[in-house]
């Protein structure tokens, strides 16, 4: 792909009808330099405190990412999926974001629980599917679920989240209420008709909705092109319904936020949904149950579009005078000592091979209100 500069893509005000943002379908938005300055109009100009917050949240997600691949490489849990690379994606959404909003996530974007302040302990029991598992077991590990992050539950079947995403924002609209809701799909799974109901009705009732394309190169096999990334970008797929479009350094965490920030703004007073597509990498396999080395250069993994994003928001914080290399050693260690800490407590009540696990009677319950007569003739058939 071309070089984008930092800080060359303009920023509109958030009323511009919706045609005026179709051009930044082409450019990327980016706000540190390879210097790790951050640089033109997207700049958030977030406090220093606040950059940290968004660092630590970061590299807690990949301390966790990495302890959960372990735990799955010593048959602990049946499957695992890292966001390595993305981590600026979920934490940076979820700072711009209202703490209320609603998050239709996929499969990786654990960052934004994290930087939600959720227990990573829940997250591993979710995980181990074990005694302390509030999804009772379920759900596969990482298909998490927060009612009171205002997380919604996460589901395999790749897409369904879109017009989820818009239904609830359309009934939040009409309610008159303030919240607005995001939403995050691979771009693989633009090629899924979920994805055209959903830019359809976002655009035809105006949903107060951020529709996320998290373009990281790779579906579990196939390169971007394969769902029509050579051809144009999956940000200019907004264009053909209306909406508001942007394109963004999925690596920059300042960029992320920027963009998210404009969206929300946007969506919030009722000018509309906006599509953003995220240009990052899976620097990880797709999953546990992957082999990218079978499909992928042997090199490419080590060579990210613009960078780790965490590399580059510590080099901004030093470069503000506001982090040291020491620190971040030091808060690396505390971390990965803490996600031990946490990882001892959540096996302690069970994981795939010990147990305890939860009785096959449960899976009859929380489905109705109130049971129904067939569903209590069947858990008396099966004796439980």
């Amino acid at each position: 792909m071309p070089r984008f500069a930092a800080g060359a893509v303009e920023r509109p005000d958030i009323a511009v009808p919706a045609q005026q943002t179709h051009p930044l379908a082409y450019q990327l938005i980016r706000v540190l330099d390879d210097e790790g300055a951050a640089v033109g109009a997207w700049d958030p100009k977030l406090s220093p405190e606040t950059l940290r917050r968004g660092l630590r949240a970061m590299m807690l997600t990949r301390a966790y990412d990495d302890r959960m691949f372990r735990q799955q490489r010593q048959g602990k849990i049946s499957f695992y999926m890292k966001c390595t690379g993305e981590e600026a994606i979920g934490v940076g959404q979820a700072f711009a974001l209202a703490p209320d909003d609603m998050l239709f996530a996929t499969y990786r974007q654990q960052g934004l629980l994290i930087a939600r302040d959720w227990p990573i302990l829940d997250m591993m029991c979710e995980c181990y599917s074990n005694s302390h598992d509030r999804l009772k077991g379920r759900q596969l590990p990482v298909l998490y679920s927060a009612r009171a992050a205002s997380f919604f539950s996460l589901a395999g079947n790749l897409g369904i989240q879109y017009p989820q995403a818009v239904g609830w924002a359309m009934a939040s609209a009409i309610k008159g209420d303030h919240r607005i809701a995001a939403s995050w799909i691979g771009e693989g799974s633009t090629a899924e008709p979920d994805f055209h109901h959903a830019l359809t009705f976002a655009s035809v009732y105006r949903a107060p909705v951020i529709l996320n394309v998290v373009n990281n190169q790779w579906a579990i096999s196939s390169h971007q092109e394969i769902a029509g990334g050579e051809a144009a970008t999956f940000a200019a797929r907004a264009i053909g319904f209306g909406l508001a479009s942007l394109r963004v350094d999925g690596n920059d965490f300042l960029a992320v936020y920027g963009a998210t920030q404009w969206a929300a703004e946007r969506a919030r007073a009722n000018h509309g949904a906006t599509l953003i597509e995220m240009f990052t990498y899976r620097a990880a396999p797709h999953s546990t149950s992957d082999d990218p080395t079978r499909y992928r250069p042997e090199n490419e993994g080590r060579n990210w579009p613009y960078g780790d994003p965490i590399e580059r928001l510590s080099r901004h914080l030093i470069r503000l005078g506001e982090w040291s290399p020491e620190r971040h050693k030091q808060l690396e260690a505390e971390l990965v000592d803490y996600v031990r800490e946490v990882g001892r407590e959540a096996e302690s009540y069970g994981t795939m091979q010990t147990g305890p696990h939860f009785s096959v009677r449960t899976m009859f319950e929380d489905v109705f209100k109130e049971m129904p007569w067939h569903l209590r003739r069947q858990r008396q058939e099966l004796g439980v």
